[in-house]
């Protein structure tokens, strides 16, 4: 198996590990947020989908990753609707097997650009990442989903 195949297979399983751990989350509960100044949970949604973008465009650019949290910021902080959030996580999995489907062994094996993050590290690493931080929201969104008295399903099977 390529390294290209299996970024794709952990790309993939990350995604049915988040869309069945947020599936019993509703339309109506986008704009909750157990505190004030938290992000809501189409918030949540949505800076998960936009970091997986931004994991790869960082990777394969050779100035690195973007690091202007401001403007990450207000593209999620614009978030309202989880069908939309849900949407762009879904699009960003897609876009990010398709990026690196022509990608070769020695592509995803070069180190990432200087800096402080995972700087040197192999391309391939990114995945992993992306596997954890999509994890962790979907993690904090167990817990609104608790909050909102929504019982959370086992994301690693159907049950």
């Amino acid at each position: 198996m390529s390294l290209a195949q299996t970024a794709t297979a952990e790309l993939k399983a990350a995604q049915d590990y988040f869309n069945r751990s947020t599936r019993n989350l509703r339309e109506e509960d986008s704009t909750f947020a157990p505190a004030e100044g938290m992000m809501t949970i189409a918030q949540q949604v949505a800076h998960s989908a936009h970091t997986i973008g931004w994991f790869i465009e960082g990777a394969f650019s050779p100035t690195g990753f973007d690091m202007n949290w401001g403007k990450h910021a207000k593209i999620i902080m614009a978030y309202t609707s989880l069908a939309a959030a849900k949407a762009w996580f879904d699009k960003e999995i897609a876009a990010a097997c398709a990026a690196i489907a022509g990608k070769s062994d020695e592509e995803l094996s070069a180190p990432l650009p200087p800096g402080p993050i995972m700087g040197g590290a192999p391309r391939m690493a990114i995945f992993g990442a992306i596997t954890d931080h999509t994890a962790h929201h979907r993690g904090a969104l167990t817990v609104y989903a608790r909050l909102k008295g929504i019982v959370p399903p086992m994301p690693y099977m159907e049950m």
